[in-house]
């Protein structure tokens, strides 16, 4: 009889990750740099200083618990959107009782929550900026994407972007101790965890992946005396359930993976074919036309520059027809980047440099680089010593550019294609000291 109990009130009870939705910020895993000690939003918190800020980082990281966090521990009013549903009327509804509220009580400003604010329009944005400006509401986004992207910059302006991470495995392990100690089921089963291995992986950092995974397993496995999560009975149940492992369209990510990872090995027969499942799924097609940009350069790159010039058309063209056209000039650029020559060595070259740069933050730029707009510089030394190239042979005069701590380091290392072996043709009769 416990035992059917038990069964029947899981079938009545909200999902587990809605049971372990923290309301307050002692309870929130995660992100110590956004709400620790001194971190900005507890300090807002703590203040009473809430200003609007949009909240970017993968799924399942606690963007919307955040935000009702800061709401009620703030004492505000909450209203909610969600981009992908609501039009500029439900913005001027949510506006307007904003407003009215304000008018017959001193209450402070209510929070709007947008979810998948990257999705709303121009006019949507346009419709909610002035209610930012004038504080009838305080705004916080959230978003899976770069909100300099999609956000318009007069909204943008007003808000602070706080980037939110994915969960490390210390988090991880704290939100399963948690879950089997304190949820209302949980903690009356017999649970053994032998292996947390394969629970952390298929998670990948996502507290809602997580938590979706133990109540299937431990659903899977009820009725047991003792249920034991080890790497073996977390795959089988995954692979049993895949639906609902994936449940929300989790599997998106897998997906734009999948996609990027066949552009980049040259199969454009694999490539279009996540094309499509992107599509039919109904992915953003402005989201799948920003990564082909970011492909063109990090994996094509110099092998092809006219890559990079085919995907910001592309960009430019799903952003101005819509689907269902925009599907044909996605496949075109995405066929086109799959069979194209790929090289990194642009992005090789400047993930290096700035690690170098980080590291000399203080070094000093040779004064026969430095400009001399005054005479003081000018006897001091400034520009002394520079050679205009266009003065030499060939256009060329031998100078280090480099501050004198990183003089002869080589950043830029072209890669094995026709054009980039055309420039190592070329730099190597110039620069005898990178040894290209």
């Amino acid at each position: 009889m416990e035992l059917d109990g038990t069964i029947g009130r899981s079938r009545m009870l909200p999902p587990l990750p809605e049971r372990m939705r923290p309301h307050d910020l002692d309870g929130y895993v995660g992100q110590k740099h956004l709400v620790g000690p001194g971190g900005v939003i507890r300090n807002m918190i703590e203040n009473g200083n809430l200003s609007s800020f949009i909240l970017w980082g993968p799924p399942g990281v606690g963007k919307t618990t955040l935000a009702r966090i800061v709401s009620k521990s703030m004492n505000r009013e909450f209203f909610t959107l969600s981009a992908v549903s609501a039009g500029v009327k439900e913005v001027r509804e949510v506006i307007e009782k904003a407003r009215g509220g304000s008018i017959f009580s001193q209450a402070a400003a209510p929070v709007l929550f947008i979810d998948e604010i990257h999705r709303f329009s121009k006019s949507q944005q346009d419709a909610l900026l002035g209610a930012v400006e004038d504080g009838t509401v305080i705004l916080i986004g959230a978003t899976t994407e770069n909100p300099s992207f999609e956000v318009n910059t007069p909204l943008l302006s007003r808000c602070q972007v706080f980037v939110l991470k994915s969960l490390e495995t210390a988090d991880l392990q704290d939100l399963l101790d948690r879950a089997l100690k304190t949820d209302v089921l949980l903690k009356d089963m017999n649970i053994k965890v032998e292996e947390t291995e394969a629970l952390f992986r298929y998670s990948g950092g996502d507290a809602r992946k997580l938590l979706n995974i133990l109540e299937i397993v431990t659903g899977a496995f009820a009725g047991a005396k003792q249920i034991t999560i080890d790497n073996a009975s977390v795959t089988s149940c995954i692979q049993e359930n895949i639906a609902l492992y994936d449940k929300g369209g989790e599997m998106h990510y897998d997906i734009i993976s999948a996609f990027i990872k066949s552009v980049r090995g040259s199969d454009p027969n694999a490539a279009v074919y996540y094309l499509g499942r992107m599509l039919v799924g109904g992915e953003d097609p402005l989201f799948i036309a920003r990564r082909l940009c970011i492909l063109a350069a990090e994996d094509i790159g110099l092998a092809n520059p006219n890559a990079m010039l085919l995907a910001n058309s592309c960009f430019q063209i799903v952003h101005n027809i819509g689907m269902p056209e925009a599907r044909i000039p996605l496949s075109e650029t995405t066929i086109y980047l799959a069979c194209s020559q790929k090289s990194n060595s642009a992005y090789m070259a400047i993930n290096q440099a700035m690690e170098a740069a980080s590291r000399t933050q203080t070094s000093q730029v040779p004064l026969y680089l430095r400009n001399a707009p005054t005479k003081l510089m000018e006897d001091l030394g400034y520009a002394d010593g520079y050679k205009y190239a266009h003065d030499y042979p060939g256009h060329f005069a031998d100078l280090e550019f480099l501050p004198p701590d990183l003089a002869g380091t080589k950043f830029y290392e072209p890669a094995d294609n026709r054009k980039e072996a055309e420039m190592r043709s070329r730099l190597s009769s110039l620069w005898k000291k990178y040894g290209y």
